[in-house]
């Protein structure tokens, strides 16, 4: 039999009926209570954001990334993220369905990156399955805007304020708007 953990990370539909998903929510309601306590101190330090990052996430953040509390995250386990990245404040990562930063990722306040998603059956609508949301090098995520489940946003894009991001974004384009289209180009000047 799969653990519980495994199959919801795989995009299996999982149900408060099964065995396991109390373990599931026990988890969640600890990362929870982390973030909580992290966001409700007050002033920190970089390493004392770094601290509890290892609690929420289970491993090593880089040092030269930066991320501004309030963070608020419900899974925790399932996040990645690279070097010299900057997360700016209040930002909401549901990272069941597994959340990849990669390097130099600038995430302006209030994103949200959800992984998950409801059986669209009223009837089963309690069972969730994820998606994971992979942000490649270089990117830049404006305020306000969420990225919904299974997007990849391509090495060096950037998506405008207030978006609402369904689908994978190019390498090297600007798309903005709900839901984000594109916009253009990313002319270098080399």
């Amino acid at each position: 039999m799969e653990d519980i953990f495994s199959k919801d990370l795989s995009g299996a539909m999982v149900s408060p009926d099964e065995p396991g998903y109390n373990r599931l929510i026990s988890v969640i309601f600890d990362t929870m209570a982390t973030a909580a306590e992290m966001n409700a101190r007050g002033w920190l330090t970089q390493e004392e954001v770094h601290g509890y990052l290892l609690r929420i996430t289970g491993r090593e953040i880089d040092t030269s990334t930066t991320l501004l509390p309030p963070l608020y995250v419900d899974y925790g386990k399932n996040i990645r993220i690279g070097k010299r990245c900057w997360i700016q404040q209040g930002c909401t990562f549901f990272d069941r369905g597994g959340i990849t930063l990669g390097d130099d990722v600038f995430i302006a306040p209030k994103v949200n990156l959800i992984t998950i998603n409801h059986d669209p059956d009223p009837d089963n609508r309690s069972a969730t399955y994820g998606k994971p949301i992979v942000i490649e090098d270089k990117v830049w995520i404006g305020i306000g805007t969420t990225v919904l489940p299974g997007v990849r946003i391509g090495y060096g894009s950037i998506v405008g304020a207030n978006s609402v991001v369904t689908r994978d974004v190019p390498p090297m384009t600007v798309v903005g708007g709900n839901p984000a289209r594109f916009i253009r180009k990313i002319e270098t000047k080399k």
